[in-house]
């Protein structure tokens, strides 16, 4: 089994694993710290899941680039998983299943699973508790038992996902971190950022024309001081909290 996520805190990396408890040896690529950048062909024996954050409704540009250029099947199985911050996954899961089917997959299983939104740290801060990691078992046993019965030469007709095929443009994130007082000046933002929104001769400074808003940089800033910050950010936040207090239960698809 290969596994590969995008997960600059933690969160996607912590479905994946759980999801997977069960599967055997994992192969793990997380995109953040390897990138791809040359083509990884999977076998047609060898399930692959991919497991990706939402952001505003979509997987990750950088991501959706690395896995189109550089990703290959051979016509075996995949399971596609999307983790939102509790608004809502949109069209990510479709998203995935097209590309995935696109490079050579048959999609079998999908699932959408909540966890701490990563621009608006009050909204689902707890998740995933106890409840999204059960049903994050109980889908990787069902997926198990899926992939057990897969043969490479039956038919494949896409499983219905919810979600449109058809993906709005990219949308570019009105907030971004920033340095506080605290900055040791100790690099760590700089060379984990996937987007080179951080100089590492000025780690104290964001570009916000480049910067995903990942929160990369604020999970691993050693003094905490990286975090979003601001009037604006302030009042959004407030807004944006009340819009999604009502608890989203995770979504599966076979």
């Amino acid at each position: 089994m290969i596994s590969i996520f995008f997960s600059p805190r933690g969160t996607t990396k912590k479905t994946a694993r759980t999801i997977l408890e069960a599967a055997g040896p994992v192969g793990e690529r997380d995109l953040l710290s390897h990138p791809l950048i040359e083509e990884l062909a999977v076998p047609v024996e060898e399930p692959v899941l991919v497991a990706m954050p939402v952001y505003a409704g979509r997987i990750p540009k950088s991501c959706r680039e690395q896995l189109g250029a550089c990703l290959k099947g051979a016509g075996g199985p995949a399971i596609a998983v999307a983790v939102y911050g509790n608004r809502d996954y949109d069209d990510t899961l479709t998203e995935l299943q097209d590309l995935l089917e696109d490079k050579g997959f048959h999609v079998v299983a999908a699932g959408a699973f909540i966890g701490r939104h990563s621009i608006f740290s009050n909204v689902a801060a707890s998740r995933p508790d106890e409840a999204d990691l059960t049903a994050m078992r109980d889908f990787g046993a069902r997926c198990q038992g899926v992939l057990s019965a897969y043969a490479p030469e039956g038919a494949h007709p896409p499983i219905a996902i919810k979600g449109s095929h058809k993906l709005p443009p990219y949308k570019q994130v009105s907030f971004h971190p920033s340095c506080g007082d605290r900055c040791v000046k100790c690099g760590a933002c700089a060379a984990a950022c996937p987007a080179g929104a951080i100089p590492k001769e000025t780690p104290w400074v964001t570009r916000d024309d480049r910067c995903n808003s990942c929160g990369a940089c604020i999970h691993l800033c050693p003094t905490q001081t990286r975090q979003y910050r601001g009037e604006a950010y302030e009042a959004a936040a407030k807004g944006f909290e009340a819009k999604c207090a009502k608890r989203r239960e995770p979504e599966v698809f076979f």
